[in-house]
């Protein structure tokens, strides 16, 4: 397991400053909690809501399983969840990519899970769309004559910010705020909407909320087309808070890696408990598993480094890229799987 430390981090940290200083709802006090209580944060990309009726049976199942106590707390705000693991409010849950990241540097948390993606794929990827009836392609989208309006993720989004940065804008010295006449930062679904009724010319997203949109056959999923699409992203982390009792974060572990495996009506019902969170399963992971953002972040400061045009400012980035690239080359050359579905 490697060090969680980048030049590039500066980025994201700036982003999370920002929003560190609300709190989460429903996340409890801070502090030890209660012997036999387990709190859980989950991130929740939809209204609360709808998160806290798709996850009531499975919470159910959890308490029953572990004989815990189990309070959950939804955060549509990734930096909000951070902040609650980093103060005690909360044990451990479910983060998105670059919040669980923030998480094990900054939130003492610890990656001990992964999610496993629906329809059999292990890992998802960032899109680039516009509407489905426009002329646009990528070469004309990246013209960069600021006659065009972008939709991005905000900075906390590995799928619709820093995969867009990385693996499309930044290697081709591409600044989207000078690139567009207009640059809109809005949640994945948000960015589908935006495109299918004519507010913006392209945006980010990401497969999984595309294909959400898809299978409920909302009408602007019909209306977006995909131009390009990014290389296979790492699926969310599950995190528990390093100085968890060890009895505990046991009871979470055989829960987590069990639940919705094997066969018959209990693991069916199971297994379609975690679809309605848009989830097959979870598998082991550690830090590591986080390897595939931090390579994304530094890409990301690699290219706003050669916008500076310093060369000490290029030299440093490009070095801390080149470490992170190394490390998960040396990962994947010992494990023989993509570092995304580690």
């Amino acid at each position: 397991m490697t060090p969680l430390r980048s030049p590039g981090a500066l980025i994201i940290l700036a982003v999370f400053a920002l929003t560190l200083a609300a709190c989460g709802r429903g996340a409890g006090s801070g502090g030890p909690p209660e012997k036999g209580v387990i709190r859980l944060s989950i991130f929740a990309p939809r209204p609360a809501r709808t998160e806290r009726q798709d996850w009531r049976a499975i919470l159910s199942d959890m308490a029953s399983r572990t004989g815990l106590k189990v309070e959950a707390s939804y955060f549509a705000n990734p930096g909000q969840a951070v902040e609650a693991l980093r103060r005690g409010k909360t044990d451990a849950g479910w983060f998105s990519n670059e919040s669980g990241l923030q998480a094990v540097r900054r939130g003492g948390g610890e990656v001990f899970a992964r999610v496993v993606g629906l329809a059999d794929d292990e890992a998802y990827q960032s899109l680039l769309i516009v509407r489905a009836r426009s002329r646009l392609t990528l070469e004309r989208v990246l013209t960069c004559d600021r006659r065009l309006t972008l939709g991005l993720g905000d900075g906390s989004s590995a799928s619709g910010a820093l995969a867009p940065m990385a693996y499309l804008f930044a290697p081709r010295d591409i600044d989207p705020k000078i690139c567009f006449r207009q640059v809109r930062r809005a949640s994945a679904a948000a960015n589908i909407s935006g495109v299918a009724d004519g507010r913006l010319d392209a945006a980010s997203t990401n497969a999984l909320t595309l294909r959400q949109a898809q299978a409920a056959a909302r009408p602007e999923a019909g209306e977006v087309r995909v131009i390009w699409r990014s290389p296979a992203l790492p699926q969310d982390p599950i995190i528990w808070r390093r100085r968890l009792d060890p009895g505990v974060k046991e009871k979470l572990r055989q829960f987590f890696l069990t639940y919705g495996r094997g066969q018959g009506p209990q693991a069916r019902r199971q297994r379609a408990n975690l679809a309605k969170v848009g989830a097959a399963g979870f598998l082991p992971a550690d830090d590591d598993h986080l390897l595939p953002v931090r390579e994304m972040e530094a890409a990301a400061g690699w290219g706003l480094a050669k916008q500076s045009h310093d060369p000490n400012k290029i030299a440093a980035a490009r070095k801390a890229l080149d470490n992170i690239r190394a490390q998960r080359e040396a990962l994947e050359g010992r494990t023989r799987a993509p570092a995304a579905a580690q």
